[in-house]
């Protein structure tokens, strides 16, 4: 899915007008009331585009759905088992989306076999005439599309913006938003249309996601320049509508151990859908323990559903914090420069003004509390994840 420089301007420029930009209307998700709110915290799940690209077939999603079960994700709260482009192949004289061969068992089969595992299937399409792989894309089949993925029994869809030129991303997305609320099957509504025309701004009143940027690579430059621009967004993210900076690529072999660190923990102090990208079946210990660690999920799913921002930087450093449904913050010390540097956390930043308790998530161990100020040497391109709170003081029993 390539992604042109032309565009990469316009996301730039309504990134930068979202200063003075209006908070997104209020109003409920076009006219969807017969299915349970849905994506009430970001979504989770895998997603086939990031490692496997268009080399999708019927035994990969069989696998990745077992791989999900055994290894621990589901248990951690991984739910959609996600199939991106290439599923497609045609349409047929009745207009109905054919599909490639490579799933022999067709998409319905699909679908029982990953929910019989407790899971949940998603699909991809695109708003315009061709999938971003020239696959067969969604213009004038959107309700005719909508309503085949909700007999298959689909629960996610994502639609991309491919081969759209002179559409409005505001006009054609809106058909899927109301196909959707109409369907058989309740399906949550990812739109990936890169960060055109701000969607942001309406995509609360069209979709459960919106993505903000262009595509994602497997390296810190295109991970940390998309995840650290993400900063002003929070107003317009609440739950069941969320900002998206795109999916994961912990695991695929791009980034130093450090450097996937920033990224999960980036995404969960921006309440970003989590949708691992790497291979589930054959991942290392170290990229496991980082996808399932359950202290920096509960920070993604906090149920406040509140996106956090920067609340300091000085030249390579930068502080984020998120408030948490607890009382608590979840605060991230980011070091993007080179070299290991020594960082302070003022408690004042966050609102904490007494004695502050102090969680390690990464390390999973409790900190010693203290007053005023936190200090903590952090690894080039890493971070300190913590989670902060108001120390409950012991108070004396007079005999």
């Amino acid at each position: 899915m390539k992604f042109r420089l032309a565009i990469w301007i316009l996301v730039v420029v309504a990134l930068v007008s979202t200063v003075s930009a209006a908070p997104a209307s209020t109003r409920p998700m076009g006219k969807q009331t017969s299915h349970v709110a849905l994506a009430q915290t970001p979504p989770m799940g895998w997603n086939s585009w990031n490692k496997f690209a268009c080399n999708v077939n019927e035994q990969l999603i069989r696998e990745t759905a077992d791989a999900m079960v055994t290894n621990g994700m589901k248990d951690a709260g991984y739910q959609y088992v996600n199939i991106d482009d290439c599923w497609q192949v045609d349409r047929a004289a009745d207009g109905s989306i054919v599909v490639d061969s490579h799933f022999p068992s067709g998409i319905k089969a699909l679908a029982d076999y990953v929910h019989g595992k407790g899971l949940k299937l998603g699909i991809y399409t695109d708003a315009g005439h061709y999938t971003c792989q020239k696959r067969p894309g969604s213009y004038d089949h959107e309700k005719q599309d909508i309503d085949t993925y909700a007999a298959w029994g689909v629960d996610y869809v994502k639609i991309d913006w491919c081969y759209a030129e002179g559409l409005d991303p505001e006009v054609q997305y809106v058909k899927f938003r109301d196909a959707i609320a109409a369907a058989s099957h309740p399906i949550v509504f990812s739109l990936c249309n890169w960060g055109v025309k701000a969607p942001w701004r309406w995509g609360a009143k069209t979709g459960n996601s919106w993505r903000t940027t262009g595509d994602i690579s497997d390296n810190w430059d295109s991970m940390s320049s998309i995840g650290f621009s993400q900063d002003g967004l929070e107003r317009f993210s609440k739950p069941g509508h969320w900002n998206d900076p795109d999916m994961l690529e912990v695991g695929n072999g791009g980034m130093k151990k450090d450097e996937y660190r920033t990224h999960m923990a980036l995404w969960a102090i921006l309440a970003a859908p989590l949708l691992a990208g790497n291979d589930l079946r054959s991942m290392n210990a170290e990229t496991h323990d980082m996808l399932t660690n359950r202290e920096v999920i509960a920070v993604n799913q906090d149920k406040l559903g509140k996106q956090g921002r920067r609340v300091w930087h000085e030249g390579p450093l930068e502080i984020w914090a998120r408030p948490l449904a607890d009382g608590s913050h979840a605060v991230a010390l980011f070091n993007r420069g080179s070299g290991s540097i020594r960082m302070t956390l003022p408690f004042g930043v966050i609102g904490v003004t007494g004695t502050a308790a102090l969680r390690d998530l990464w390390e999973h161990k409790d900190l010693m509390p203290i007053s005023k100020s936190y200090s903590a040497d952090v690894p080039e391109h890493g971070v300190v994840l913590l989670k902060v709170s108001e120390a409950k003081v012991k108070k004396s029993v007079t005999p």
